[in-house]
């Protein structure tokens, strides 16, 4: 079977567009090449990309990392939102007929609706149904109304997690035998480093001794104002030796940040709160074990890949309850409700107040974590486009 998959969010732009969605489209491709050319499957995979370019300042090292993969470069500008929706539904179905494509796979959420051919759509999230509110309304429009229309089309959905998988039969009435649901995985890399190298890290990074972790795009979703002002409060609680803990907030600036940076202001937390942009992907593993603890208060995720990340490095865990965050943390983390600024504020002083605590997480984290990998995406992944062709 000729697998065409859709990776036009995969990216290697230094802002939010290479977090989420472009890292699962990597780590997938990746694997999905290693199946290949280990002989574990008949399939062959084309992929449709527009940053995969010979004139392209380091192509051939991101060539070389998907191996086993036909790469198909679009050529184009597809990053940007307008030109990518063209050519998804214009210019895809006629390629894929093309290259003859037995089947096609939308790794974010769409598919070309007017392609004839059997269809998988990987969808990561309803928040643009869940909550409306935080995303900018022609994005909102579009998602709604493609996603729709893709999961009706699909042969079969992958659906991230179990709250996904939920949402999808929620709000679209998907039935059931239609949804696969197939976890995200955890690059090797995530691993837990020597103390000298994270020694390092920290000073050539200019970050503090002791801090709090937060990392993923700035955005309403992920909660931070709530985050800040929980922060704050603990702050007033907290011993003199605690209070010396910073807050580091690492991620791209996405939409409605503003407000996260008004809620520092307001507060007066200017020398506490520390952001430090955007993060390489290579260097996330240092960080995440730099920090005394991670917290992740999102509202809702799809899947929530930096809480994976930070378990697998051994760093202990304070999130919310956010379904997906359930799943994947299986009581391997501190959880509190979503909205309460009470259960944040306890939160982080149960975090920060006890060591023995922090180990504890620390090994069951990285026990949790292991059970997740990219090669188990890919496999299952592969078993769903077997499905789809029956």
């Amino acid at each position: 079977m000729h697998v065409a998959i859709n990776a036009q969010l995969l990216s290697t732009a230094q802002n939010y567009r290479s977090a989420g969605v472009s890292v699962y489209s990597r780590n997938l491709l990746e694997q999905l090449g290693h199946i290949a050319k280990s002989g574990g499957t008949q399939h062959r995979f084309s992929a449709f990309t527009h940053i995969y370019n010979s004139s392209t300042e380091g192509s051939k090292a991101e060539s070389d990392a998907l191996d086993g993969i036909s790469i198909i470069s679009t050529g184009l500008p597809l990053h940007k939102p307008t030109l990518r929706i063209a050519w998804e539904q214009l210019l895809l179905p006629t390629k894929l007929q093309s290259i003859q494509a037995d089947l096609v796979h939308g790794l974010v959420n769409v598919l070309p609706l007017k392609s004839n051919i059997p269809s998988v759509v990987t969808v990561h999230d309803l928040s643009f149904l869940r909550m409306p509110e935080v995303l900018p309304r022609l994005k909102r429009a579009y998602l709604t109304k493609l996603c729709a229309a893709s999961v009706s089309r699909a042969g079969h959905i992958i659906a991230v997690s179990k709250q996904t998988a939920t949402d999808l039969m929620r709000y679209f009435a998907v039935d059931a035998r239609k949804i696969s649901v197939v976890y995200n995985g955890v690059d090797e890399s995530f691993r837990p480093l020597s103390s000298e190298e994270i020694q390092h890290f920290r000073q050539q990074s200019n970050l503090p001794p002791r801090f709090l972790l937060h990392v993923g795009t700035l955005e309403p979703r992920k909660n931070l104002t709530l985050l800040i002002r929980a922060f704050a409060r603990w702050r007033l609680q907290a011993s003199p030796k605690d209070q010396k803990v910073k807050l580091v907030l690492a991620g791209s600036q996405g939409w409605f940040y503003r407000q996260i940076f008004a809620v520092v202001q307001e507060l007066g937390l200017e020398e506490s709160v520390q952001f430090m942009g955007h993060v390489p992907q290579e260097e996330l593993p240092r960080l995440y074990q730099a920090a005394e603890a991670f917290v992740y208060p999102s509202l809702l995720e799809g899947f929530g890949l930096p809480v994976l990340e930070a378990m697998a490095c051994g760093t202990p865990v304070l999130c919310s309850r956010a379904g997906s965050l359930l799943e994947i943390t299986a009581g391997a983390a501190i959880t509190v409700p979503t909205e309460s600024l009470a259960g944040l504020t306890a939160g982080l002083a149960l975090i920060t107040g006890q060591p023995a605590l922090r180990q504890t997480l620390s090994q069951q984290g990285l026990a949790r974590a292991r059970r997740f990998s990219w090669q188990r995406t890919a496999q299952e992944t592969v078993d769903v486009y077997d499905l789809a062709t029956m």
